[in-house]
């Protein structure tokens, strides 16, 4: 256990990668707020792990207005963030880009690019007189193409770049920037990229023995908790079943 207690703010915590790192980090002492859509979701983790460790900001993160107002609101206890999560994210649509719906791609960079600057940009004031972290979830796909990945993996690659970018701005302010570049893991992630489709998420992970929320929440917190002095830059992981595809070949 920590012996001071300091606070993480955590976009998307109301399932996978950000509901598991909210529980984690409490679990070592220490205090997080949780934002997300589903007031009932972040009710339920204030339940289960004490409102003395939990502030829940329902909103979201694409609502700059909203996301402001919430920052504005935090309690005393909560307000000195000292690790920022930009965990807020999601994939839609897996066609093509020439078959792609344009509304699906716009959500990906409003959720995964201009959510994530905003709200990097407006706790940058305090994570640097605090000394703290950020830790920006990227993807493999941000490397890695494939067919049907087109906005998303872009929207990654942004993510990597931004956080490197950021990094070389903070030098000598004591904040620490990694971009966490995870492969297939088994969350929600699936279902809401295929708007639903339970079928779709339970054949693409089915015996494919992929990552766990859990799995991806020990490595935030892995990170955020080294000595101050130590900065993991960029980290790609994916479970051992999962490595690198073949280049494609269309035949005349």
């Amino acid at each position: 256990m920590t012996t001071t207690a300091r606070t993480a703010f955590i976009t998307g915590a109301t399932s996978g990668f950000g509901a598991a790192a909210a529980k984690r980090f409490v679990a070592d002492g220490w205090r997080v707020v949780a934002t997300g859509r589903r007031e009932d979701r972040l009710n339920a983790l204030v339940e289960s792990l004490g409102a003395d460790n939990v502030h829940p900001a329902v909103f979201d993160v694409r609502d700059e207005a909203a996301m402001r107002a919430a920052i504005d609101a935090l309690p005393p206890a909560f307000r000195n963030i000292d690790l920022l999560v930009n965990n807020a994210g999601l994939a839609q649509g897996t066609l093509p880009a020439q078959r792609a719906v344009l509304s699906d791609w716009q959500t990906m960079i409003d959720t995964n690019i201009r959510a994530l600057v905003v709200v990097t940009h407006a706790l940058l004031p305090t994570l640097i007189e605090r000394r703290g972290a950020i830790i920006n979830v990227s993807s493999t796909a941000a490397t890695y193409p494939y067919t049907g990945g087109n906005v998303y993996g872009g929207s990654k690659a942004f993510v990597s770049q931004f956080s490197l970018g950021l990094r070389a701005d903070l030098h000598g302010t004591g904040v620490r920037v990694t971009a966490l570049e995870p492969g297939m893991a088994e969350t929600e992630f699936t279902l809401v990229r295929t708007h639903g489709d339970q079928a779709a998420s339970d054949a693409l992970y089915k015996g494919a023995h992929p990552m766990t929320a859990e799995d991806i929440a020990d490595t935030i917190h892995w990170i955020a908790t080294l000595p101050p002095h130590l900065n993991i830059n960029r980290l790609e992981m994916m479970p051992t079943s999962q490595s690198f595809a073949g280049f494609q070949i269309a035949r005349q």
